[in-house]
């Protein structure tokens, strides 16, 4: 039997969108913070020759500069103010929670509600900044060993280029964070989301021109964006997909009425980490690739290079690194979201059961078997999709824009913002019937 939330949803049309003027807002407000995003990846940063860097970059854009390029909407490739985009942030996010499973004081912080998890977020940003401002170094470093690219070299030069990309990563933080609060959807997730969707069509023209001059075989292009569709359906199917736990009821009686015994569904999703995994793997991977690849210019030492080499898109090394990051965060992070014990102790409290099942710490121990086990699955299933187009495009020189974890990114995020908006119109229909029965209640009295 479907839910009431179920129905409501089903029940859910055009005219219950226009009626719902608070989530028109916050849509309205969504766009026009990405549309802010959007004008910045166009902004670069003072003191460089834009001519001479897209030569530069034109040399590398296969390599690791191009997945910043994707993840900054193409402000890389523009050498703009949001070129570092918000790959610090999550970085410094993945350490303070890793850093948080071991120190009992962090730990303590998270349990303290709302004032804990500002603190906890106080800190992030101030390590994001110290990421920001290491990066943002690197690329001037970088900038400056490149010939011509730089018009005047110093360390006038560097302060300034630093305090710009790290602005700008401040600022895009700030935007973020905003859009969560006001706006619809996960903010992080969606300024990503719209960089890659903002590039997707000229990269669509740029494989359908690689094909129509030659440069790769028409059956080749053919098959990338048959491929593309495949994965985008993969993706759909894979995150829709859950493990319902049936929760039973028992009867109960109020007064001299004894009433039925009800039943439920506990829904388990396959990937319960989402999109985090992949971003948060590539963040590692290209945190140290770009020190790497900006110290290893000019005179660096023989190890530095062969890291360097290493560290490439596409080498098995990268390739095994992002595997393993991403199965490690994708156990990781459903740990951290979802805890089997205090669900436990909610459906203990609340007399539901899951048959054959004891209540309390068996009914943990079970959920906490079955959600290892699933997310096996989904942790195979994240690494699949980010590391086969990745092989197959690093192969055919085809853009980035179109590979796995661009599509895992646009797919997911595009799912959930969905289901949030889904969200707003479901309790927007449901106040309105509550009004109704009140206003029904009180003519008949």
């Amino acid at each position: 039997m479907a839910s009431a939330a179920e129905q409501l949803a089903r029940n859910l049309n055009f005219s219950t969108f226009s009626k719902a003027k608070a989530l028109q807002q916050r849509i309205w407000f969504t766009l026009g913070a990405l549309l802010v995003y959007r004008l910045g990846t166009f902004i670069p940063v003072p003191g460089i020759d834009p001519d001479a860097f897209a030569a530069t970059f034109a040399q590398s854009e296969q390599g690791i500069l191009g997945m910043f390029n994707m993840f900054a909407g193409g402000a890389v490739q523009r050498m703009a103010i949001f070129a570092l985009n918000l790959i610090p942030y999550i970085t410094a996010s993945i350490v303070v929670q890793v850093v948080a499973t071991a120190s009992p004081r962090l730990e303590a912080l998270k349990k303290e509600g709302e004032s804990g998890r500002r603190k906890m977020n106080q800190y992030t940003r101030y390590l994001a900044v110290v990421f920001c401002a290491v990066q943002a170094y690197g690329v001037a470093a970088g900038l400056e060993a490149s010939q011509g690219v730089v018009l005047n070299p110093g360390w006038f030069f560097r302060i300034s280029t630093v305090i710009t990309l790290v602005g700008g990563t401040m600022f895009l933080m700030w935007l973020g964070e905003q859009i969560t609060s006001r706006g619809v959807g996960n903010g992080i997730s969606l300024i990503i989301f719209a960089g890659i969707v903002a590039n997707l069509p000229s990269t669509v023209v740029q494989t359908l021109e690689l094909s129509r001059t030659g440069a790769i075989a028409p059956i080749a292009a053919f098959g990338v964006l048959v491929l593309a569709l495949v994965v985008i359906a993969a993706i759909v199917f894979f995150e829709r997909a859950q493990r319902r736990l049936l929760i039973q009821y028992p009867k109960r009686q109020v007064g001299n009425k004894m009433f039925q015994g009800d039943t439920s569904h506990l829904p388990l999703k396959l990937n319960t980490s989402g999109v985090i995994p992949v971003i948060f793997g590539s963040s590692l991977l290209l945190l140290p690739a770009t020190i790497a690849s900006f110290a290893a210019q000019g005179d660096a030492p023989q190890w530095l290079q062969v890291v360097t080499a290493l560290l490439g898109r596409g080498q098995p090394l990268y390739l095994a690194l992002f595997a393993f990051f991403i199965i490690f965060f994708a156990f990781f992070y459903t740990a951290i979201v979802f805890n089997p014990t205090e669900t436990a102790d909610n459906l203990k409290r609340s007399g539901g059961f899951i048959p054959g099942i004891r209540p309390g710490e068996r009914t943990a121990q079970h959920i906490d078997y079955v959600l290892t086990r699933i997310t096996v699955v989904g942790a195979l299933y994240l690494t699949v999709v980010a590391l086969i187009p990745e092989v197959v495009h690093n192969q055919l020189a085809v853009s980035q824009f179109i590979g796995g974890t661009s599509l895992l990114i646009m797919v997911t995020v595009t799912l959930d913002t969905v289901s949030q908006i889904q969200s707003h119109l479901v309790a927007q229909q449901y106040e309105g019937l509550v009004k109704k029965s009140r206003l029904g209640g009180g003519k008949r009295r």
